[in-house]
């Protein structure tokens, strides 16, 4: 029995839609998983039995996070926020956090698992964090913008076996104050964390950079398949 994935929506607010990036379905289905969509819902007895029912789950990008899940006002250059995708997103972590289930958070998925364990973000990175790196690349995005040194005797250091791994990177926001049980995977060259995991638990990674828009490369097609061979265990 193949694994079956509960990926988290995008939302339109214009066009009121729910939308999907193929390149995360790619991912999870080149890797061996079912990639479902799912809904957005608030009722805390429906997201409990979603967060029983599939065998991993992945939180997607996105807009920015509500600066108050970690305690701070909304700043200027912070970006819309989505209160749709903030409610079920955190309560859904929580219920599959405490159930071990495996959890890949990609660039907003992964500053939210950061969140949600604790952490803080930079809302602004041009405005409050100095660096030469451009983190917001231009399209296409499949390209590579600059590396990252993988930490030793982390799991993702064991599974590229390699020091420097080159990524694509798109996001204005990151890291700032790591949450809570987690460790750094990855630094960027300007010292951010770019990957994080937590060590306690069968399978919480997260990734700042987009391995869905490079899912056809063997390398990065190596989460997904780290993530898929967890959610089958």
């Amino acid at each position: 029995m193949k694994p079956i994935i509960g990926i988290l929506p995008l939302f339109d607010e214009k066009k009121e839609s729910y939308w999907m990036l193929p390149g995360y379905m790619k991912g999870i289905a080149n890797a061996g998983g079912i990639p479902v969509m799912l809904p957005f819902i608030e009722n805390i007895e429906d997201i409990k039995q979603l967060s029983e029912n599939f065998d991993g789950f992945l939180f997607t990008g996105g807009p920015d996070i509500d600066p108050a899940y970690y305690h701070e006002e909304k700043k200027e250059n912070c970006g819309d926020l989505t209160p749709y995708r903030d409610t079920l997103e955190s309560q859904l972590f929580k219920e599959v956090y405490a159930l071990n289930k495996p959890i890949l958070g990609i660039c907003r998925g992964h500053q939210l698992l950061n969140v949600l364990c604790g952490g803080t973000l930079y809302q602004d990175l041009p405005s409050e964090y100095k660096s030469t790196i451009t983190h917001r690349m231009k399209p296409p995005y499949d390209n590579k913008q600059h590396t990252v040194t993988l930490v030793e005797d982390t799991p993702l250091k064991s599974l590229f076996n390699k020091t420097i791994l080159p990524v694509n990177s798109c996001h204005h926001q990151a890291i700032k104050e790591l949450g809570n049980d987690l460790q750094p995977m990855a630094i960027s060259e300007d010292g951010l964390v770019e990957s994080c995991y937590a060590p306690n638990k069968k399978f919480v990674w997260g990734v700042q950079w987009h391995p869905e828009f490079m899912c056809t490369e063997k390398e990065s097609q190596k989460i997904f398949e780290e993530f898929i061979r967890k959610c089958r265990e």
